[in-house]
């Protein structure tokens, strides 16, 4: 590989955890790659985004928005596909509203509806966790609110508190605990592969399992950021500062990718600060995975290298 030195490497592979395998998405294709009983299952597909269509979409701020909503999306199409293998007599029953979307639509157009209405759930249960809520307790203690600094850093201590309750409280779930020992698999990878060393199970193994440019981090970076911007913030009403605080939401969002993204950059005292917290939070996201789930992250990974070595250079 074209570089100085390899452990100074950085590569914009990024990956996602699924149900029993991994997602894995370089500069050119993606692949998910899932255990089943029949053995390990492949698909690989081309990595399209919109912004390669509309070059406005690369500037900063608006990349980070972008990114973030088309992460989410094809995150969940690849989390719906790695649910569809799981056996027949272990899946759940679908809900009223899928049967409903099945009942009246193609198999194709239904899946992209139940994945659009995800996204929106998903999105919407975020607003209300980390924006409406906060705002709401804050707002009911009168105390807090005789001053602005004060209800703005109680609004953000209570978001962080609601961020680390559910991932602590969902990290005790079975299903959740495999989901994140694949998690911690996809980063040891990245790193065995960021080190310039062969990817084998041996190798991947000894790796760390917390990542500086993780999606979780980012989360977390969003919650910290929110408080600073949020403070321009200086309403009594409770609904007028939520108003304010979703208009300010897409700003954050982009400062918050581009903090990450200048994490991911650089190796410095700095970069070390600001990537700690998201570091300390993978403590919950991330398990010690298995050689089972190792091999998918690997098998993952060798999908989406690309020919041109050093191409999937972070940054480029």
């Amino acid at each position: 590989m074209p570089q100085k030195n390899a452990s100074c490497f950085r590569t914009s592979i990024g990956g996602q955890a699924l149900i029993e395998g991994i997602l894995m998405r370089g500069p050119k294709k993606q692949a998910i790659v899932c255990r089943t009983a029949d053995g390990l299952v492949e698909k690989v597909e081309d990595v399209s985004l919109i912004r390669d269509k509309y070059p406005i979409l690369r500037w900063p701020l608006l990349r980070g928005c972008v990114t973030f909503i088309e992460s989410m999306v094809k995150g969940m199409q690849a989390l719906t596909y790695s649910a569809s293998l799981v056996p027949l007599e272990d899946q759940e029953e679908p809900d009223k509203m899928d049967q409903w979307i099945e009942a009246h639509f193609s198999a194709e157009k239904a899946q992209k509806i139940i994945i659009g209405v995800a996204v929106v759930l998903g999105i919407a249960l975020s607003i209300f966790l980390f924006v409406f809520l906060p705002a709401l307790i804050v707002g009911w203690i009168k105390p807090l609110t005789q001053s602005y600094a004060v209800r703005n850093l109680a609004e953000g201590l209570t978001k962080v508190a609601v961020l680390l309750g559910y991932m602590a409280a969902v990290s005790h779930m079975s299903d959740v605990k495999r989901l994140f020992s694949y998690h911690g698999a996809e980063h040891k990878t990245i790193f065995c592969y960021e080190h310039g060393k062969p990817l084998t199970v041996e190798n991947v193994r000894p790796e760390k399992r917390f990542h500086p440019r993780c999606g979780t981090s980012f989360l977390l970076v969003v919650v910290l950021v929110s408080i600073l911007v949020n403070s321009v913030v200086r309403l009594d009403n409770t609904f007028a500062r939520i108003g304010c605080h979703l208009l300010l939401l897409p700003v954050v969002v982009g400062i918050s990718y581009e903090i990450n993204r200048w994490c991911g950059a650089h190796d410095n005292w700095l970069s070390a600060i600001l990537s700690a917290p998201g570091k300390w939070l993978q403590h919950l996201t991330t398990n010690e995975p298995d050689d089972g789930m190792i091999e998918c992250a690997i098998r993952a990974m060798e999908l989406v290298i690309p020919e041109e070595k050093g191409s999937d250079e972070w940054g480029k």
